[in-house]
């Protein structure tokens, strides 16, 4: 199942969707709870995120029977709602880790060789930004000249959650998948600092649930620039793969339902400038194409 957030300006904000071939249907009525569309009070979307098993059926009805609202009618906002965190995955492609020597060397003068090892961070959730909204560039790190970099990453979307969950179930702690991009800031500042910008953490175009995207070691990611492929890579490549990535983070952390995780950057990382235009893509997920301004 596809589930999408979105805006209509009969229906409201924040409606809950289930992408279908001929468009969105709204399927909020389903749910058997209320429905808040303030997204900083939002609890019945981490409450669908923790029980989605319990409703998915009536869910699945609801959108059979549709109607499909035409996408040019609504507007698609990022299919999460506050979550507690988000945490992101560094150097978890081989590759990536290659060309960060020589980005480093570029951009800070030296090579940071502590950051070339697999761990996770924080971002800001106010980072979060749909798949029809623009990536806004900073102008105080526009005019310092400093580097702005493109991640296309797959986003894991925490279902149940937990503590200390097993790689042997982390699976199953997860209620789908979403693209994302960590948009990043090339400086010595620290990783959540950089990276925490508004818009800096595009979401989209919907969250595809764990069943219907299967095996997360068998996609394909694909970013490309103003129509100039820049990233391209198969996830089987991972370093550290899905399980052992919720397993680690619950080692740190609690994750509770709805909380999005960043799976790592592929290589091919580069610069975004205003007016670029970026398409990225995941087989089985969908596509996103952002703006930046």
């Amino acid at each position: 199942m596809k589930l999408a957030l979105f805006d209509d300006a009969r229906l409201g904000a924040n409606r809950l969707g289930v992408l279908v071939e001929d468009g969105v249907v709204d399927v909020t009525a389903s749910l058997p709870w209320p429905h808040d569309p303030d997204p900083l009070t939002a609890g019945w979307w981490r409450r669908l995120c923790r029980d989605f098993a319990d409703v998915r059926e009536e869910l699945a009805r609801a959108a059979d029977k549709g109607p499909a609202l035409d996408p040019a009618d609504v507007r698609l906002r990022a299919p999460v709602l506050n979550p507690s965190k988000i945490v992101a995955c560094a150097s978890n492609y081989a590759d990536h880790v290659a060309e960060m020597h020589g980005v480093q060397e570029r951009t800070l003068g030296k090579v940071e060789h502590w950051m070339m090892n697999f761990d996770v961070f924080l971002k800001a959730p106010s980072s979060i930004s749909g798949p029809q909204d623009d990536i806004v560039l900073p102008d105080a790190v526009v005019n310092a000249g400093q580097e702005i970099h493109h991640e296309s990453e797959l986003v894991i979307v925490i279902g149940t959650g937990g503590r200390d969950i097993p790689e042997a179930d982390a699976l199953a702690h997860v209620l789908g998948y979403t693209i994302g991009l960590d948009i990043t800031v090339r400086s010595a500042a620290d990783r959540s600092r950089r990276k925490s910008y508004d818009t800096f953490s595009p979401l989209g175009p919907c969250v595809v649930t764990a069943d219907e995207v299967g095996d997360p070691s068998d996609l394909r990611i694909r970013l490309t620039v103003n129509g100039e492929e820049r990233q391209h890579v198969h996830t089987a490549t991972l370093i550290t793969k899905v399980p052992a990535i919720v397993a680690y983070a619950s080692s740190m952390m609690t994750l509770l339902p709805g909380d999005v995780i960043f799976t790592g950057a592929p290589p091919g990382v580069g610069p975004i400038e205003r007016g670029d235009r970026l398409d990225t893509h995941i087989t089985r997920i969908g596509a996103m194409r952002l703006n930046v301004r």
